[in-house]
């Protein structure tokens, strides 16, 4: 069984199952049951953690699951599948295909030891979290386990997430000038244990204070990173297609309240769905539309999509998960549909138009759309670790072969940095725009096209992050603070928690004030 198959097992296994996996598109999972979002979901008031192992049944799962997945161990763990979890789910997946999900997730991870349970405001139904602390990236985690009280407790659905900070942990402050040392520290003990390949800039402003780069962008030929490596940057397009968006906005060639049949023909959608669709809809993820990486996505040559028109079999026949403007439910197919609305809008091809006023006004000189087929030079190959004698596989017959709107493009760490001053300093948007955009729009943690979230100790956060089976990467900018911290990797899941420990880092170095 397939990854893939084993994804849309576990998408069949219930009604429970399917409530953990909603919130994330399945282009996310790099391994299956690694879901790489926060154990708090936005929207949700808080949450308390206390370190106490529950009594009882509950407690002696949890344990027993942590040291499986510690030990490593296939045997040991098809044994816990047979005393621990239920039948329904044990069965509804070979056992080679758990063996390789727990398997991946103890390769990224490394062990980890508990630190507490985590309960929420409002509480969660059914759902026991237990977050944990990893010993590859000293990454706070979260086993998101549920039981069935019907047949002695046993584990009926297992999910691990990335999780934040305990509430009952009280970081020290770090002074300014140890700062760096911490970063480089971090960076350097994840590529030692090989779990993250990749490049790191941490900028204060324009002023770049910490890069570093390692692992190697071709295992095949054994050809190192660099500065200048081009990563995939997978959602992280969706930034530049948003951007795109508001300057026509700005320049009265679109409005966010245009229902999207003024761009949209029905060869994408049927009018009954467009007109009810604006623009401000696919920005802020609020549509109701889904993902195009579906069955016919992977079921198809993906020599197929080049140009935009080119998805139209993916989208086509898409139905609304609610009614537009109701809820929020983040959409590939949304943004993806904002580029058709450029191209409407502009009479021109989204590519061009991304690249004339997006990538050259901010010096973006190594970032575009490539096309995998091509030889371009200093590009990354993406790899996750597998239990093949090679120990990798690579990505590039589940990638597309060239991105577009919703993400898929590749950019360096170096032009991602260039983007983030570009549109502090104007270049881009003006700041009423800005403004607009990085507004949390549906009580989500998202603007238009940008992540938007407030972290105590550093203050308001905007950016992007992607991901996809071998890639991984993070572009946060730390408003409040002058801070801008990318990370970009070949390795799947591997960016978010070196990003994550950067602002923990920076969030515990004092802010100066006056």
């Amino acid at each position: 069984m397939s990854f893939r198959e084993y994804r849309r097992a576990l998408l069949t296994l219930g009604a429970t199952m399917k409530k953990i996996l909603s919130a994330v598109s399945a282009a996310f999972l790099a391994a299956v049951l690694v879901i790489p979002t926060y154990a708090q979901q936005p929207g949700e008031r808080g949450y308390v953690d206390e370190s106490v192992m529950p009594d009882g049944a509950i407690g002696e799962r949890i344990q027993s699951l942590i040291a499986t997945l510690n030990a490593g161990d296939p045997e040991r763990l098809e044994r816990f599948f047979e005393a621990e979890v239920t039948a329904r789910f044990r069965d509804f997946a070979p056992m080679d295909a758990h063996q390789q999900a727990f398997g991946q997730t103890r390769r990224r991870w490394g062990a980890v030891t508990f630190h507490s349970i985590r309960t929420y405001d409002p509480p969660r139904a059914d759902e026991t979290v237990v977050v944990v602390n990893d010993s590859n990236f000293g990454a706070w985690r979260a086993l998101t386990l549920q039981f069935d009280e019907n047949d002695g407790h046993r584990i009926s659905s297992v999910g691990f997430n990335d999780a934040r900070t305990p509430t009952n942990v009280v970081e020290e402050e770090l002074r300014a000038e140890d700062l760096l040392d911490q970063i480089e520290r971090l960076v350097t003990r994840s590529c030692e244990v090989d779990v993250f390949s990749g490049t790191v800039v941490v900028a204060s402003g324009n002023e770049v204070l910490y890069s570093h780069a390692c692992g190697e962008a071709s295992k095949r030929f054994h050809v190192a990173n660099n500065l200048q490596t081009k990563f995939n940057l997978g959602s992280m397009n969706k930034m530049f297609t948003s951007v795109a968006v508001m300057q026509l906005v700005e320049r009265g060639v679109i409005s966010v309240e245009d229902p999207i049949s003024k761009y949209v023909d029905e060869t994408w959608l049927p009018a009954e769905m467009t007109e009810r669709i604006t623009v401000h809809h696919l920005l802020s993820h609020t549509s109701g539309l889904g993902s195009y990486f579906n069955d016919t996505y992977w079921e198809s040559s993906r020599d197929l999509f080049r140009a935009l028109d080119d998805y139209k079999p993916l989208i086509q026949g898409e139905e609304l998960a609610f009614d537009p403007g109701t809820s929020w439910g983040y959409s590939n197919s949304g943004m993806f549909l904002l580029g058709v609305v450029i191209e409407s809008a502009t009479g021109e091809d989204y590519f061009e138009y991304i690249r004339e006023n997006i990538y050259e006004p901010a010096g973006m000189v190594n970032s575009d759309s490539y096309e995998m087929d091509n030889p371009v030079e200093n590009l990354a190959i993406g790899y996750d670790p597998n239990d093949s004698e090679w120990g990798y596989e690579n990505n590039l017959y589940k990638h597309v072969i060239k991105g577009g709107p919703a993400g898929g493009g590749f950019s360096t760490v170096e032009d991602l940095h260039r983007f983030a001053l570009a549109l502090q300093g104007g270049t881009l948007l003006s700041p009423e725009s800005l403004q607009v955009m990085w507004t949390d729009h549906a009580d989500s943690n998202y603007g238009y096209g940008f992540s938007v979230e407030e972290i105590e100790g550093i203050g308001k956060v905007v950016g992007h992050g992607g991901g996809f089976p071998g890639l991984s990467s993070n572009l946060d900018i730390l408003l409040d603070r002058d801070w801008i911290v990318t990370v970009m990797s070949n390795y799947g899941q591997a960016a978010t928690p070196i990003a994550a420990g950067i602002n923990g880092l920076i969030a515990r170095v004092r802010a100066e004030t006056g």
